[in-house]
């Protein structure tokens, strides 16, 4: 199909982008990557009347660990995150997810914050920052706030952004110590073929001190209307000892946590199965990498 028409906008500074967005309220929309939006637009599933390309913007394109956090600009590009050797070293949850987003073509186009702010509970980082327990900075004519990420997505491809606001760097906090020093994670994701959205996706970043988890987030990807943290699974991890019966309690807890519909990749007793074993293998995997220093970041399996 054919989008509708609509006016194309290409401010130069983040100023002008702001005093466009204010002027044109909700019948405009961010352009950044546009490997959501544009999809969007040609299903006459988005209708906006103008579009305001961020992409000449200076100064959002960039990854980098500062004051505590990994900050990782909004035009940052997929691609970059799975060129890193910062992001491979120390973030095995986030190379895991940017390895398996879509196909290398989109990744070079997509970013990390249009990911985000689509609020596509089927798209991969929602999951994963979830997990991370990442924060959302935003800018809009009051100045800068931050968003927490539990608080970011508030219904089905809604966010908490305001509509004068622009999402402009994601943070994602630094690991204690190095991997296999605490700090593990990782992102497990079953889809029909390369480059589709998944069936079920699982992300898990946890720490172990002393042979028991005392930190998980868990964050379930395409299992619910909106971007799911599974708290019950955390729980079921948090002040336990690894152990195969004790990842199999985090997994259950997972599967009767999330709430997916039956569609062509699969009825909802699948569904719940298959994130019961992906939650599972994610969990043994983070233990791994928090606990042994030869496990390295893995592609999804």
């Amino acid at each position: 199909m054919i989008p509708g028409s609509f006016t194309y906008h290409a401010p130069t500074t983040m100023d002008d982008a702001l005093a466009l967005l204010g002027s044109l309220g909700e019948d405009a929309k961010i352009l950044a990557g546009g490997q959501s939006l544009i999809p969007a637009m040609r299903f006459r599933l988005a209708v906006p009347e103008h579009l305001i390309d961020i992409g000449g913007l200076e100064g959002l394109d960039y990854l980098r660990e500062e004051g505590g956090f990994l900050c990782i600009g909004a035009m940052t590009r997929e691609s970059a995150l799975d060129d890193s050797p910062l992001v491979q070293q120390r973030y095995p949850l986030l190379a895991d997810t940017a390895r398996v987003i879509a196909d290398p073509l989109v990744r070079n186009l997509a970013t990390v914050g249009g990911n985000i702010a689509h609020a596509d509970p089927a798209n991969d980082h929602p999951a994963t920052m979830l997990a991370y327990g990442a924060t959302v900075i935003a800018r809009g004519p009051r100045g800068e706030r931050t968003i927490a990420i539990d608080d970011f997505f508030t219904d089905l491809f809604e966010n908490a952004l305001a509509d004068d606001e622009i999402l402009t760097e994601v943070r994602i906090p630094q690991p204690h110590g190095q991997p296999g020093a605490g700090d593990g994670g990782a992102y497990l994701k079953i889809e029909r073929k390369v480059g589709d959205y998944a069936i079920s996706a699982v992300a898990v970043n946890l720490r172990v001190s002393a042979g028991i988890v005392t930190h998980a987030r868990i964050g379930l990807t395409n299992v619910s209307p909106v971007p799911l943290r599974a708290t019950g699974a955390e729980q079921a991890l948090i002040g336990k000892a690894p152990s195969d019966e004790v990842f199999e309690a985090a997994g259950q807890a997972a599967a009767g946590e999330c709430d997916p519909s039956p569609d062509l990749r699969g009825s909802v007793a699948y569904k719940r199965d298959l994130t019961r074993v992906l939650t599972k293998r994610a969990v043994g995997k983070a233990v791994e990498r928090a606990t042994s220093p030869e496990a390295q970041a893995g592609g999804a399996a």
